[in-house]
């Protein structure tokens, strides 16, 4: 018998690949923003925070680690609940549709040599029963026909959830947590780092930093979404002016 859309409760059609229905599929937008750094594409709600060049000062700085971070969409709403339904439910077919989406932002411009997945730690791992970072990558390998490197990085140490920390926590969390196990396999390449969410850009830069050591000569961040933090607050900021808040730095800190 048919099932109901896992997002809508519609009724699905008995040939339905996928426990979501066109409908819902085809209504996540992708990510759009009148003012976006060009490397790491961290939105802004103004031009206030970009150089001349259309660069935040994380990346004149050299601060996120990775050369550019491209997104499908926003991190909200249908995408992230289609996310949690992949991630967390464990709906592994949902990977075919969002590698599709994926697949629309990857960067034409840019040279791309290998394909890596964000390492997920063993023991997490084995919990959840796979990695979803690999599953998305394979399907960017099927899309593009770039060689797929699925052991070429590690996560040496278990991990606190990124999502119950601050964005300085979440930085010293995941510092030297990765270790490149096969550096012939990268030395020199324009690596392509695969991942399903980007929030703050700790993670990313973490295993980044560690794929450069290692001799990658550029790495390039592919993620399904980005957290939009154009609407975040905090009560320090309470009182200081709408222009300071809305200069403020939002993206891969």
């Amino acid at each position: 018998m048919p099932d109901d859309c896992r997002l809508c409760g519609e009724r699905l059609l008995e040939a339905s690949r996928y426990p979501v229905c066109s409908p819902c599929l085809s209504s996540v937008e992708p990510f759009s923003a009148e003012y976006f750094c060009r490397s790491c594409r961290t939105p802004f709600l103004n031009e206030y925070p970009l150089d001349e060049s259309g660069r935040c000062s994380l990346c004149r700085t050299g601060l996120t680690g990775f050369d550019s971070a491209h997104s499908f969409g926003v991190y909200d709403g249908p995408l992230r609940r289609l996310i949690h339904l992949f991630k967390y439910r464990g709906i592994q077919s949902l990977a075919r549709p969002l590698g599709k989406m994926m697949g629309r932002a990857v960067p034409l411009d840019q040279r791309v040599d290998v394909i890596v997945p964000m390492p997920m730690h063993w023991r997490r791992r084995f919990l959840r029963g796979f990695n979803q970072a690999e599953l998305l990558s394979s399907e960017m390998a099927g899309r593009t026909g770039l060689p797929l490197e699925r052991k070429a990085v590690k996560r040496r140490r278990a991990t606190l959830p990124q999502s119950e920390l601050s964005g300085t926590a979440r930085r010293r969390n995941v510092a030297g947590a990765f270790q490149v196990r096969r550096p012939s396999k990268i030395q020199g390449k324009n690596v392509l780092l695969v991942d399903d969410v980007l929030t703050t850009g700790a993670t990313a830069r973490a295993c980044a930093l560690a794929l450069k050591r290692a001799g990658a000569a550029q790495v390039i961040v592919l993620t399904l979404a980005r957290a939009d933090r154009r609407q975040w607050t905090d009560p320090l900021w309470i009182g200081r002016g709408a222009d300071q808040a809305n200069s403020f730095a939002l993206g891969a800190s």
